[in-house]
């Protein structure tokens, strides 16, 4: 299989200086009975990067992620996210540390309007819940909403039931919902899958224009989504890394080809 690598001009995460990585785990290990899902992985991600992780089905990429937003507690090994150590924290806790994340199965309020969807997760960051106040008297939260609803491209559908979206505006609602909480690292999980041509193409220029301001994390099996996106691929192979690099170097390393790729 061969794909052509991505002609986006943006610098790789090498050539962004020697800052402490916004992300890295060490050792991180998740055994279920006497299966390692994870072995004793070190990965690290820089600010403003966009990585994806790529692998055949049961590599590990899900266990992975659900390590890194509080699904799974790790066996072994630490998660050290903005020079916290984050191993093991709840769901909750991580998204207040500034992790957010979509589901390969879209996740939202399909009987609440697009803003509502929005707004219940700008209000969780920016004020404690309370039955008492109208939303008009938040302000902040209604700017935080709207900016969130431009981001993706549904400001013009902010009264209309979740429900009632196409797919993929579903999918793309689900990252606003994220990015109405402030995140630092954003978690996509399978962005594209199930969507038409169109809808993914769409979807690329959205992850291209919110990439700008964000880090990214990608798990994705679309292989011309993650050359178009990614800064760097990590590949995955029964719980271990199996090779790390850019589009390119990806496309060209041996044993990616063999255990992956199968050209």
């Amino acid at each position: 299989m061969s794909v052509q690598a991505s002609t986006d001009t943006r610098s790789p995460a090498a050539s962004r200086g020697a800052a402490a990585p916004i992300l890295k785990t060490e050792l991180l290990t998740v055994r279920f009975g006497g299966l390692a899902a994870l072995s004793q992985v070190n990965f690290e991600v820089a600010r403003d990067e966009v990585r994806a992780i790529i692998g055949p089905n049961g590599a590990g990429k899900s266990t992975f992620f659900n390590c890194l937003t509080g699904v799974l507690r790790p066996t072994g090994g630490r998660i050290v996210f903005n020079g916290d150590d984050i191993t093991g924290l709840p769901s909750n806790a991580i998204s207040q540390k500034g992790i957010a994340r979509s589901y390969q199965i879209t996740n939202i309020l399909p009987n609440a309007t697009v803003l509502e969807n929005v707004r219940i997760a700008a209000q969780s960051r920016r004020h404690a819940w309370n039955m008492t106040a109208h939303h008009s008297a938040f302000t902040d939260i209604n700017e935080k909403t709207e900016s969130a609803l431009e981001s993706v491209g549904l400001r013009s559908k902010a009264h209309e039931l979740a429900a009632n979206l196409s797919h993929g505006e579903q999918r793309n609602l689900e990252i606003g919902i994220a990015l109405a909480t402030e995140p630092l690292l954003l978690c996509l999980d399978e962005p594209t899958a199930g969507m038409s041509t169109a809808e993914t193409h769409d979807t690329m220029q959205l992850v291209k224009s919110i990439a700008k301001d964000l880090t990214i994390l990608i798990v994705e099996h679309d292989m011309q989504v993650v050359m178009e996106l990614a800064d760097r691929i990590t590949v995955l192979h029964y719980g271990e890394i199996l090779a790390e690099g850019t589009p390119d170097e990806i496309q060209r390393n041996p044993k990616v080809l063999e255990v992956y790729l199968k050209t």
